[in-house]
Formats: C-alpha cells, sequence, structure tokens
C-alpha cells in the first residue's frame, strides 16, 4: 500500500540502534520521524488510507501506539481509545494478562469507551511477537466490539507476530518490514 518513496524516506530515517536495550536486539528508532513534518503526515496517510470506512474507532497501544495512532483517529474522525499499562487509568478498567519473555505483563483500558459491536482498529508502532497486540485484541472482545484491522509502522516478520493476530483478523498492516 506504502508507495516506494514513502518507504524508502522512512528507511533513511528510522535509526537502527545496536545492542539496545539489550545485547543483541535492534532497536529501531522511530523518533527521527518526527523531525520531519512532512514525512509524519505522509505515514499518517498512508495509514488512514488502509482504515478509511472500515473502523469506528481505533486504540492505541501504550505508549508509542500513540503517536501515529492519535493522529489516524482524527483523520478518520473516530474516538481514540488508550490501552495502557496496569495501574495507569481510573476505574472501572478492563485488564488482560500476557505474556512476555522475561515474565508477564497486564494492559487495561477505560470500561465503557469501548462500545459493543463497534468496528476496532488496533494500532501500534511495532509488532515484533504479537503479544501485547493480542491482549489488546481481547480486551477489544472482552467489551463486545470487533477487531477489524490492525497496523504498524513496523513488522518485525521473523517473529511471526502476524500468525498470533490472525485468529481475531487478517487485514494486518505494516508499512515497512524487517
Amino acid at each position: 500500500m506504502a508507495s516506494k518513496e514513502l518507504i524508502k524516506k522512512l528507511e533513511d530515517t528510522i535509526e537502527n540502534i545496536p545492542d539496545f536495550p539489550i545485547p543483541g536486539i535492534q532497536f529501531k528508532d522511530i523518533s527521527p520521524i518526527f523531525l520531519d513534518p512532512k514525512l509524519y503526515e505522509d505515514v499518517i496517510k498512508d495509514l488512514v488510507a488502509f482504515s478509511k470506512g472500515k473502523v469506528d474507532a481505533v486504540c492505541g497501544i501504550e505508549s508509542r501506539g500513540y503517536l501515529f495512532g492519535i493522529a489516524i483517529a482524527v483523520a478518520l474522525e473516530v474516538p481514540f481509545i488508550l490501552i495502557r499499562k496496569a495501574g495507569k487509568l481510573p476505574p472501572p478498567i478492563i485488564s488482560e494478562k500476557y505474556d512476555l519473555e522475561y515474565g508477564s505483563a497486564v494492559i487495561e483500558t477505560r470500561e465503557g469507551q469501548i462500545k459493543k459491536g463497534q468496528r476496532i482498529l488496533i494500532h501500534d508502532d511495532l509488532l515484533a511477537t504479537g503479544g501485547t497486540t493480542e491482549a489488546a485484541a481481547k480486551l477489544v472482545e472482552k467489551q463486545g466490539a470487533t477487531v477489524t484491522q490492525f497496523s504498524f509502522l513496523i513488522g518485525l516478520t521473523g517473529l511471526n507476530g502476524d500468525e498470533k493476530l490472525k485468529k481475531f483478523n487478517s487485514e494486518i498492516y505494516h508499512i515497512l518490514e524487517y
């Protein structure tokens, strides 16, 4: 979906930071995108084109999912719903526990903000193993809504995150793949 020009510009802009946060990891630093307002706008336009007319709300995963997710929701003229780490939202909340490589974590959303029957886009900056995004999809389903799409700036294809999400919906989009 993304133009070759957008992909090339992103590849030239995103920085690879070796051995961060731990040895062996190639961290993809997206922060330079925010130094170029035109590039940021082009990313938003691309992500919006994927979802236009297909969703009733956007859920963004803390914290980097907010950086693009809010702008996507505004452009689509739909609500934006926060999915946060445990303990960051006031009650009433809905929680979902999930496993990490080194333990477990919990994400939450405010009860009642996701409406029964809504078509939801879940957005985050990067898809790796898919554990956090899978937990977000479970939060959506617990409230009677349907995940109709997932979008990401980056997909790490070797970690099979897409496979974990296909049980919710196969409309999964990442602008870049590594």
